[in-house]
């Protein structure tokens, strides 16, 4: 994967968002790469309440030096079902692996997450990539409220299921979509430009303790990066067995910046809605690429080492500089 320059104007990009530690990595991997404009930040109820991911978002912003991002508060709860739980075990209570950020001087956008992003789509002349890396509910109510507006959605990016590897919240389930089944059944029903990053290739992705030596050495932005991914790294020996953070955010944020870093296949992919067992899985349908108006590029293949590479030296860039 080449960390070069781009020759070309930045693309417009937005986040939405539950931070969450490797939602705040993605969010610094994103302010730390010239190919994109990080235009807005949308928050979304998921790793905790919503006031936090909000809080949380404000506070990343802010310690990379980037207050100026607006942050639009979006969906407090799932479109249909209540979230059961949070994944505070995983981020800690506060989202953020324990680490207490310092507040940003910046208020929260006036207008709700729907409105914001509809209204850069609708305003922006380039197209714009939208990176949902927490529950798809805003991007659902924005499909059904603003349909004009997701129209003109350039590229969307989703950290989200699983084709092949089963589920990381339940034995069927990817939390994002997990969280909201009935909004993620909306979108990838929608015949949007999506890109579906699920557990197949994030697993196989992992930040060791050497790669996050690198940037907490590099200055205070990696530094504090580096201290919240502690908690972090005690869950994933625990869960996953790896000596290292599976960084599901940021890769889908690195296909975000550098298209075609994952290699993918259109498939058709239906997510279960109903209240068994099965409930959040999303059931690819692998036997051959699909042709239809609705087939979302799922990833099903990735280069690890350079991805993970091209995140630490962004990291250590961000560091440097900021």
């Amino acid at each position: 994967m080449p960390d070069t320059q781009p020759s070309a104007a930045p693309v417009p990009l937005v986040v939405d968002t539950d931070p969450g530690i490797d939602d705040a990595l993605a969010l610094l991997l994103a302010l730390a790469s010239p190919e994109v404009d990080l235009r807005l930040v949308t928050t979304v109820h998921g790793n905790v309440d919503l006031a936090r991911t909000t809080e949380n978002a404000l506070r990343v912003l802010h310690l990379a030096g980037r207050s100026d991002v607006p942050v639009a508060v979006g969906a407090r709860s799932s479109l249909v079902v209540a979230q059961a739980r949070r994944a505070g075990h995983v981020h800690g209570a506060e989202g953020l692996g324990g680490v207490v950020l310092p507040p940003s001087p910046a208020a929260v956008d006036p207008r709700p997450a729907v409105v914001a992003l509809a209204e850069l789509l609708l305003h922006s002349e380039q197209p714009v990539t939208v990176a949902a890396i927490g529950p798809l509910t805003n991007i659902a109510l924005l499909l059904s409220v603003y349909p004009d507006a997701a129209a003109r959605i350039g590229r969307l990016v989703v950290m989200g299921g699983s084709a092949t590897r089963g589920g990381n919240v339940t034995a069927a389930a990817e939390f994002n979509v997990w969280a909201d089944p009935e909004a993620a059944a909306v979108v990838f029903a929608a015949g949007l430009p999506t890109v579906l990053v699920g557990l197949d290739v994030t697993l196989p992705t992992v930040l060791t303790e050497a790669g996050i030596a690198r940037f907490a050495a590099a200055g205070p932005v990696g530094a504090q990066a580096a201290a919240m991914l502690q908690q972090y790294l005690d869950h994933a020996r625990t869960s996953y067995g790896t000596e290292g953070v599976v960084v599901h955010d940021a890769l889908a944020l690195t296909e975000a910046i550098v298209p075609g870093t994952l290699r993918t296949v259109p498939r058709d992919v239906v997510v279960d809605t109903g209240p068994g067992a099965g409930r959040g899985q999303t059931l690819v349908d692998r036997r051959t690429p699909s042709s239809s108006a609705t087939a979302v590029a799922v990833a099903e293949d990735v280069d690890s080492e350079a991805a993970v590479e091209f995140l630490v030296s962004r990291l250590c860039r961000l560091a440097g500089t900021a």
